[in-house]
């Protein structure tokens, strides 16, 4: 099965590894009149969701087409939690080594990402893990789901859009959810993978829309128009981002949000979500370069480890000043040189450990020539490409 890059997406993973580390430093520090708009930032989590959805969920859409083997379920897993565990557990480490502010138990809980499921606070420099928490569950769900949608019928045009509709449902679930558990006074269960399944579900939506629309299943549509104007999708994109630092979205702090400003925020994330996403899987030669080339490329190596140990460095930094501009640069500095050294001393080296098949790569597999063939005309783009 031939491979499909998707350079933007490493410019993407930077971008939303650097929001979150703003909207964190926003969140601890004395960021003024722009704390609300830089706290909306926290943005970044549904745009890598998205970018997991897609990436993950692409290579059982391409096996549906061809009819091929879709990814195998244990060795999957076994990359996934090579790709996200070491980190995890040096993070965990860093936070009782440097800041030792909670018990055995609450740091065992949080190396294991199951924190979300039993009450207390989060241990200080870990707060961010329950985002990791919602995507390890997301990992787990994937196979089950993705047989679901790919494993009972052909990928005819019918069927297709079909699957794109229960995709687009569930970009509701989150809201819904969410809404229920602040209604009912249940705040850890807002934390657990309902509330943001709609978030993946965008980037799975796009996989599939994008390889039906290029083997010919579906036909032109509105979204090849969007295609060719990318300034103006990320545009509307940024339009939502300032809606979403309105009150309408709720409290810029950890304060608890109504039910309707927890459901307004959760629907406008996954929209600015697949705003941003969507340009980056067609893009032009000039957003191909910026979002692409080489130093975007290197960059995202180190958006996990960013994004694992920055409330450590952030904790720590905060107890010699809050000024914003000083917590951010230092935070970002020592973030940065964390992940650089966890890249390269562990991360790169497992990565030859895990198979190329079924990581959140910045490639995927493409449909093959055969069933690229079968969708030009005078093929049969109603069913799949030979194996």
């Amino acid at each position: 099965m031939t491979r499909h890059r998707f350079p933007a997406l490493d410019g993407l993973r930077v971008l939303a590894a650097l929001a979150m580390l703003t909207a964190q430093v926003a969140l601890h520090s004395d960021a003024g009149a722009l704390s609300g708009l830089l706290s909306r930032l926290d943005v970044g989590a549904a745009v890598f969701c998205a970018i997991s959805g897609f990436l993950l969920y692409r290579p059982h859409v391409v096996a549906w087409f061809e009819g091929t083997t879709p990814p195998l379920t244990l060795p999957y897993l076994r990359n996934r939690a090579l790709r996200i565990v070491p980190v995890l557990w040096v993070a965990v480490l860093l936070a009782v080594v440097l800041l030792h502010s909670a018990d055995w138990l609450t740091y065992l809980q949080h190396a294991t990402l199951t924190q979300v499921y039993f009450e207390g606070e989060p241990a200080a420099g870990l707060t961010q893990l329950w985002r990791l928490s919602a995507i390890a569950a997301f990992y787990v769900l994937l196979p089950a789901l993705a047989k679901l949608l790919t494993g009972y019928e052909r990928p005819t045009r019918r069927s297709v859009r079909w699957r794109l509709s229960v995709l687009a449902a569930l970009t509701v679930v989150g809201p819904a959810w969410l809404t229920v558990m602040t209604a009912t006074h249940h705040p850890n269960a807002g934390l657990w993978l309902p509330g943001y399944i709609g978030w993946f579900a965008v980037g799975m939506g796009l996989a599939l829309w994008q390889v039906a629309r290029s083997t010919g299943r579906l036909g032109a549509s509105a979204l090849d128009i969007l295609t060719k104007i990318p300034g103006t999708v990320w545009g509307i994109a940024a339009a939502l981002l300032l809606l979403a630092a309105t009150p309408l979205a709720g409290p810029y702090d950890l304060a608890t949000a109504t039910p309707g400003q927890a459901a307004v925020k959760s629907l406008l994330y996954t929209a600015i979500a697949a705003c941003v996403l969507f340009p980056a899987l067609a893009p032009s030669e000039r957003t191909a370069q910026y979002l692409g080339g080489r130093p975007a490329r290197l960059a995202s190596n180190l958006t996990y480890g960013v994004f694992a140990y920055q409330v450590v460095a952030l904790t720590l930094l905060a107890r010699i000043s809050t000024q914003f501009v000083f917590l951010f640069a230092t935070t970002l500095v020592a973030s940065i040189g964390l992940a650089a050294a966890s890249f390269y001393t562990m991360e790169r080296p497992l990565a030859g450990v895990r198979s190329g098949g079924s990581g959140a790569g910045r490639t995927a597999p493409s449909p093959s020539p055969q069933a690229l063939q079968a969708s030009r005309p005078g093929g049969r783009p109603d069913t799949p490409g030979p194996a």
